[in-house]
């Protein structure tokens, strides 16, 4: 079974970690996951005019590695294989279309991240990608 783990360093998204490593007895076999983190994009025109494009990469870059740091250490430690996957972009599109090219049978993430005050509570993306995905989504509180 392919999974996409979608994390961006939260309690929430590590809580979903740990639902999936607790319960993956419930796969045959080990399944095919792949973690994804989406870093919401910085607007070009304010961010370009101060810093050159490779510096900005480079914030996404590291902004992403630290945010699915965590969730590779606890995957690691349960002996489960990953590939790690680093977007720009709309985190509920990109989770959904990435699940879909990678032929992912499940979604899996936390109710909620580190957005906002107002989407950490309403949990936007997840309920946006509640609302696109044709794929199943397990969602960890």
């Amino acid at each position: 079974m392919k999974i996409l783990l979608a994390v961006d360093g939260s309690d929430c998204s590590l809580n979903a970690v740990r639902s999936l490593v607790s319960h993956v007895r419930w796969f045959a076999g080990k399944p095919e996951l792949h973690v994804l983190h989406v870093h919401p994009p910085i607007p070009v025109g304010l961010a370009t005019g101060h810093i050159s494009r490779e510096v900005l990469d480079a914030h996404y870059r590291g902004e992403g590695e630290a945010a699915v740091r965590p969730a590779e250490d606890l995957l690691s430690a349960a002996d489960l294989p990953f590939v790690r996957h680093l977007h720009v972009g709309d985190p509920a599109a990109i989770i959904v279309k990435l699940a879909g090219e990678l032929g992912c049978e499940l979604i899996c993430m936390g109710s909620h991240g580190r957005g906002t005050v107002a989407s950490a509570l309403l949990g936007s993306v997840t309920t946006k990608v509640l609302h696109l995905s044709p794929v199943p989504v397990l969602v960890a509180k």
